[in-house]
Formats: C-alpha cells, structure tokens, sequence
C-alpha cells in the first residue's frame, strides 16, 4: 500500500472477518489473506499485504466473453452468483460492507496453477514485460519513483472459469456496520441510487451491487452506462425493475429541470425491463430463477431488498 496509507482499515477488516471465519475466508468466498508485513522505502513506511495466488478479475474474463460474443455456460453463472451472495452474506453476518462490489474485485481461484514451473505459469500469464522508467524532460527519476515499471499480467491463455472458484478482495472502500464514512467511491456506471437521492447509506450498498454483477455473469455487460451525468444513469434505472419511489419524485423532478437532455420515461411498468430483456436472451430454464433474484436485489428502496440470505434461498428453493 501507498506509503501515506497510515492505518490500514483494509487489514483491519480481513483480520476481523478471518477472526469470524475461524482463519478459512476462503471457504467463503473471500481472499485469504496469507501474511502482512511492512516495508521502509524511500517514500516511507508501506503496509503490504499477501494473498493467496488468484487468476484473473471476473471483469477480464467477462470482457473477453462479451467481445467474442459468447457467454458463460450456465453452471458457471449459477456458481459464480451462489458463491458472490454466500460471500456477502458472510460480511454481512460479520457486521460488515465491502462497499466496492465488482467485477474488478472478484477474481477466480486459481488452483491448476498452484504447483506448475514458472514456465508453465507464465504460458497462461504472459511473460512479463519490462520497460525503463524515464522522465519527459530527461531529469533523474529521484529515489522516490521506481527505475522500471512492469506490465499487468494479461491471462491471454486462462480457460479455467468453468473449474474455479470466485474470490472477494480488495476491503478498501469496506467499513463495520454502523460505523458509515461520509462517501464511497464508486465506478459511474455502479452507482448506488441512495447515495445520489439521499445522504446517508448502509452496508445494502452491497447488495444492489450483487445484483449488477449476477447481471453481469449473464450478460458479459453492466445493466447502466454512466456518460458523466446522474440524471442520465437514474433514466436507465427507472423501470428497470420498478417505478422511482415517491418521496424521491420531487428531486427526479428538479434534476430532469436542470438537465440537458430530453429524458422521456416509459410509463409502462407492466414489464420491467428486467423481465423483458431475460425473456428475450435467457432461454435457458435453469437460470430463470436470477431474475427474481436481481429483480429483489436492485430496489430503489435499500429496506426493499432481499437480503443476501434470502437470494440465497430464493435460488436454492428453485433448483430443488
């Protein structure tokens, strides 16, 4: 971690949970944290942290599936969602919010890997590539940049997501329950729609989160799209799987005045588009029951959604 990174809320909560799993995170669905330990470099005192060997983000799998115009097969959604709402309901039982849920934080396990020769590994990594750190203006770098900068292994030849499981990682937005900061960080096209019409939220961040990626492992994409306004990404939402709520009317109302873009919302709440778009490219039987899971999951109203247990049971009701 980054030098001025004081005091690790990150290690703090992935002690708390390994303290509450019993030292097996892994077992639900979270990274095992392996070691920590600190480092003095040149820029100060760094807090690093060691995990257990993981594979690509859930993010780069789905990006290769989507531009390939292909899709997982329909056990692996089914795993992949099962084992996602069992990690939430893990931190939530432990009376804590990841706060980030998403496809750049869960990666798969990566157990094929585990005894292979470094050749091997980096068959399916990719070898890494170097390059020279250099200043623009050709001035000396200074002891507090690094001499070289080494590129992001790339996964060109991972084939394993049928096999392996998921992992949640990366506690840098989390927080205990109750004890809310006064903002998260958020990708735009993830945004949570109480953190927009209100000013408070909770640890049910989360579980509308959950639901934009079980949309995801469906349909290799996100549900919204954030081009740089929030009136924009709430138009998408409305009717996604309900109306807006009425006491969030008046301020839909005042950012549809003050917006440049003529947002005309379908009245026609008899489908949502939810169930439209699942009736038309989810054929498959089995995964019918992820529609009233996300459909429960992405309320507007966080008091509305089912909580991770619930879905949990929601799917496993169905495939009984």
């Amino acid at each position: 971690m980054t030098a001025d990174s004081s005091v690790s809320r990150e290690l703090q909560i992935l002690k708390y949970l390994e303290r509450h799993s019993r030292g097996e995170l892994s077992s639900n669905y979270v990274v095992q944290l392996l070691d920590a330990f600190t480092h003095e470099g040149p820029n100060g005192v760094h807090q690093c942290l060691v995990f257990e060997l993981l594979g690509p983000s859930v993010d780069k799998v789905l990006a290769d599936y989507h531009e390939s115009h292909d899709k997982l097969c329909s056990e692996t959604i089914l795993r992949m969602s099962t084992q996602l709402l069992k990690a939430v309901k893990f931190i939530h039982s432990a009376g804590v919010c990841h706060g980030d849920i998403s496809g750049r934080n869960i990666a798969f396990s990566c157990t094929h890997l585990w005894r292979q020769t470094e050749e091997q590994l980096f068959d399916v990594l990719g070898f890494p590539e170097v390059e020279p750190l250099t200043r623009v203006d050709g001035t000396p770098l200074g002891n507090g940049l690094p001499s070289q900068l080494v590129k992001a292994a790339e996964w060109d030849d991972w084939i394993d997501e049928d096999d392996e499981d998921i992992r949640l990682f990366d506690f840098g937005e989390g927080f205990f329950q109750g004890q809310e900061p006064k903002k998260l960080a958020q990708p735009g096209s993830l945004r949570v729609p109480e953190t927009i019409f209100t000013d408070s939220f909770d640890y049910r961040v989360d579980l509308w989160r959950t639901g934009c990626m079980i949309y995801s492992f469906l349909f290799t994409t996100w549900p919204f799209w954030y081009l740089g306004e929030d009136e924009v990404l709430i138009f998408q939402m409305i009717g996604f799987v309900e109306r807006l709520p009425a006491e969030w009317e008046s301020k839909w109302t005042s950012m549809l005045m003050r917006s440049s873009h003529d947002l005309e919302v379908d009245e026609d709440y008899g489908t949502s588009k939810l169930k439209r778009k699942f009736a038309g490219l989810v054929p498959n039987p089995t995964l019918k029951p992820l529609l009233h899971v996300i459909q429960g999951l992405m309320r507007f109203l966080p008091s509305s959604r089912l909580t991770a247990e619930d879905a949990l049971d929601l799917l496993g009701n169905a495939q009984e």
